[in-house]
């Protein structure tokens, strides 16, 4: 049975009546009596241990700690929280000579520097340099195209230039949610050295992965096809990965040659994480899924307002979120409830889809435009 804590209110009670008992003739209820005044005091402290027991209960199971005491318990199974990481990307600069230095600043039109990797000389008209954001984060991800500026004039070179890509690889520190979720993960399933769940948990490690799918044998006999998503640091392309499919650089088959056609961008980052853990005979692939936009038309809430209508388009979006899997289905009943738990919802009718939302091989659910009429 669980052990109810008491409230102040009832402590307060309690010590008053210890001392009503104990000192005949008193009255300990009085205002402004020194017997009331102490007999507070020593309530509050009372309640003050009993919240720091309450929080020592939280902290001795792995299922209710929090911050460095999680992460005490994640250590036990190896599972550590993923550290913020920096962007990385490559800028183009005009120019007619010169060279920009490695350690120059770079900075986004939103004032998110960057710094050179390395020397980089104009060749031709223009030159390319390759740079890290300053500040590790989601933050310094960007577009490919993006305006970025010098932050030192350089002779011969044009101050003002555009990302040459897509800027990956920026995620924030694991919040406590999705930790808890890995430690608990952990706990209850145990490694089995190339199971199905051991990928999804080696995927998950990786800084900046939110969600990972496998498909056993998804390219042919003897592979392993690694869905992933990154909701947070790549937020900007609604959570899908900047890069291109493939298998990780190192692994490689006779006279060094790799087994696959070699990931880039963020695919690759995740496939050079699995290639230290998983078995050496598994050719395993990291794969961005492929969106299937799904449009809606709603009966019913035509006069809705803005706020009900953008409240539903989360709800969708919500539950796409949580049953989306790769090849998976949506139930439509998912969405109905998700949607009629908003207020002034009530008498709406989904006409389009008709059904189950069922997605492709490889394909997850993204919502498209919803209509009303």
């Amino acid at each position: 049975m669980p052990f109810a804590r008491p409230l102040l209110t009832d402590l307060q009670t309690q010590v008053a009546s210890d001392i009503a008992s104990s000192v005949p003739g008193s009255d300990p209820l009085l205002r402004n009596s020194n017997l009331k005044i102490t007999g507070n005091v020593q309530a509050g402290l009372a309640h003050l241990h009993y919240g720091y027991l309450d929080w020592i209960a939280k902290q001795a199971v792995p299922w209710t700690a929090t911050d460095e005491y999680l992460e005490a318990w994640g250590a036990l199974k190896s599972v550590f929280r993923k550290q913020a990481t920096a962007a990385t990307g490559s800028i183009t600069f005009a120019g007619t000579s010169g060279t920009i230095p490695a350690g120059t600043t770079v900075v986004r039109g939103d004032g998110v520097t960057y710094t050179t990797n390395a020397n980089a000389t104009v060749s031709g008209s223009s030159v390319t340099v390759a740079v890290t954001a300053v500040a590790a984060g989601s933050a310094g991800n960007c577009a490919s195209g993006t305006a970025m500026t010098l932050g030192t004039a350089i002779t011969g070179i044009q101050s003002g230039g555009t990302a040459t890509g897509a800027f990956t690889g920026g995620a924030d520190v694991e919040n406590n949610t999705a930790f808890s979720a890995r430690v608990l993960t952990a706990f209850q399933t145990a490694p089995q050295g190339g199971a199905k769940g051991d990928y999804q948990t080696w995927a998950l490690a990786v800084a900046g992965v939110t969600r990972a799918w496998v498909a056993p044998n998804g390219f042919g006999t003897g592979t392993v096809v690694v869905y992933f998503m990154m909701d947070n640091s790549e937020a900007a392309f609604n959570g899908f990965p900047q890069g291109t499919n493939g298998v990780s650089q190192y692994d490689q088959g006779p006279g060094g040659v790799p087994r696959g056609v070699v990931a880039t961008g963020d695919q690759l980052m995740l496939a050079n994480a699995l290639i230290s853990l998983q078995p050496v005979t598994a050719l395993v692939y990291a794969c961005a899924p492929i969106a299937n936009t799904v449009n809606f038309t709603i009966s019913g809430l035509s006069s809705s307002i803005p706020a009900t209508r953008n409240a539903i388009a989360a709800a969708i979006s919500g539950v796409f979120l949580s049953s989306g899997a790769p090849g998976g289905t949506i139930y439509l009943s998912a969405i109905e409830s998700a949607i009629a738990a908003i207020p002034n919802t009530a008498g709406f009718v989904i006409t389009s889809p008709a059904g189950n939302i069922t997605n492709a091989t490889g394909n997850i659910p993204v919502l498209g435009t919803v209509t009303y009429v």
